[in-house]
Formats: structure tokens, C-alpha cells, sequence
């Protein structure tokens, strides 16, 4: 076989190969598919972080500018089909979802690969479809109301039997805002006793109380708790309060963690 007709078949693998490797490229790295309504990921349970917001109390423009940072320091730890939702505890003692807002990050312009996708086009549909909807959200979020009722606890174990952050859900991480004063049937902070010793119930009995009525669907969960100081109840806040949260929170199974807001 003649020189050149060598140096022709050895180009053509070479090209053969190229187009395999673009071909295969193309397959393998390709934008994955995403559920129009929600931004997430068709056919994967998307990791989950939510933002609850205990609006049973009124707060200072400053706590709400706070609040505000919170969501956005939430949003900007979301990876590429990581799911953010906002809920709020409103003034009748409910849990509810804050303008529906419950979508995937489909990802920015900064989070994807130019090769494949064009990076403005990417952020453009960002902003429209995801950014545009949460500053709806905020709006209402950090408008503050008062209530009679906080029943915490119960919220939060009903936002654990949720679809979409039931303990098949991975990565539940709960950001929660509030004054951890619980106010409800189960039990409240409230009361003429507030100094009394052992007024509260014990947190195994109210642990037990909540897995009778919601299950074990805590069990696991991630929360942050941002502590919203109240007047005059500062020093019980920072001390037997959160203590007591804390052991509540160890017999539902709930990794918990504290700081002021």
C-alpha cells in the first residue's frame, strides 16, 4: 500500500473519531429535561430546601429586610435542579405556601457549560421563569400580620408529609423564622406560670403527641432556626425555650441548629 493512500486512511479515522466523540458529547452532555411547571428535573427527586416564615407575630422592618436576605442567601445556595419553596405560618395559625412559589433552579448563565448552552439565553429564562416569580413571593413574604395561634410544631410536621418534602425527598433543609413562642392546643409558652418550673409538657410527650398525628415524616429533617427576639421574653427565649426546642426537636429526629435573626 502507497504512502499516501496510509496517510488517507489514517486521516479518516481520525475524523471517524472526532464525530464520535461530538456524537457522544452531544448524547451525554446535552441539557437535561425539565417539568415545565415546576423548573425540576423530569424524573428525579429534587433535594429541597424551604423557607418558613412564622408571620403569627409582627416583626421590625429591619427583621423583614432580614427575613428578605435569608430567602436570597437560600436561592443563591441552590445548585442546578435544587428545589426552593416559601411557606409561611399566616395569621389564622395555617401553613401556607407563599404565592406558590415551589420551583427548581434550572440554572444560570453562570452555572452551565457555553459549549452547549448559550449562557445569556440561560440567564434570560433564569430571571423570567424563577428570579421573576420569587420577588412576586418576597413582596407578600415580608409583609408581616398578627395572629392568635403559632402552632410550630404542627406545621412544620405537616410541611414534612408534603410531597415534595416527605422523607423520600433528599436533602429536606428547613429555614425557619420565627419566634419559637408555640401557642396552640398541644401546648404554649404563654400563661401566668411563665416562670414556673416543668409548666411545659414534656418534649417526649409532645414528640409522641406529634408522631401519632403526622408519623415519623420529621425524622431526618435539617432545620435552621433564626430566632426572632420578642420583648420581654428575651432572656426565656435564649435560654429554657430554645432549650426546650432543642430536646423536642432530638426526639422527632430532627438535626436542628440556632441563632438570632
Amino acid at each position: 500500500m502507497r504512502r499516501k493512500d496510509l496517510i488517507g486512511i489514517f486521516n479518516l479515522i481520525i475524523v471517524a473519531g472526532v464525530l464520535g466523540a461530538i456524537s457522544y458529547a452531544a448524547l451525554t452532555l446535552r441539557p437535561a429535561e425539565y417539568d415545565p411547571d415546576t423548573l425540576c428535573l423530569v424524573g428525579e427527586e429534587a433535594p429541597h430546601t424551604v423557607v418558613v416564615i412564622d408571620k403569627t407575630d409582627l416583626y421590625t422592618p429591619g427583621q423583614a429586610s432580614r427575613i428578605e436576605s435569608l430567602v436570597l442567601e437560600a436561592r443563591n445556595g441552590l445548585m442546578i435542579g435544587e428545589r426552593l419553596s416559601l411557606f409561611e405560618l399566616d395569621e389564622r395559625g395555617d401553613l401556607r405556601n407563599t404565592n406558590r412559589f415551589s420551583l427548581c433552579n434550572p440554572g444560570r448563565g453562570e452555572q452551565i457549560n457555553p459549549l452547549y448552552r448559550n449562557p445569556a439565553r440561560v440567564e434570560a429564562r433564569y430571571q423570567a421563569l424563577f428570579e421573576g416569580p420569587l420577588q412576586n413571593a418576597l413582596a407578600d413574604l415580608v409583609e408581616p400580620k398578627n395572629a392568635p395561634q403559632s402552632p410550630i410544631i404542627e406545621a412544620l410536621a405537616d410541611l414534612a408529609n408534603e410531597d415534595t418534602f416527605d422523607p423520600d425527598t433528599p436533602g429536606r433543609y428547613a429555614v425557619l423564622v420565627s419566634d419559637m413562642l408555640q401557642n396552640s392546643d398541644l401546648f404554649s409558652v404563654y400563661g401566668a406560670a411563665r416562670n414556673a418550673p416543668n409548666r411545659l409538657p414534656p418534649p417526649r410527650r409532645v414528640a409522641n403527641e406529634i408522631r401519632a398525628q403526622y408519623g415519623d415524616a420529621l425524622d431526618g429533617v435539617r432545620v435552621r432556626v433564626h430566632l426572632i427576639p420578642r420583648r420581654g421574653w428575651e432572656a426565656a427565649q435564649r435560654g429554657p425555650i430554645v432549650d426546650y426546642w432543642s430536646e423536642l426537636f432530638r426526639e422527632l429526629g430532627v438535626r436542628a441548629s440556632f441563632t438570632e435573626l
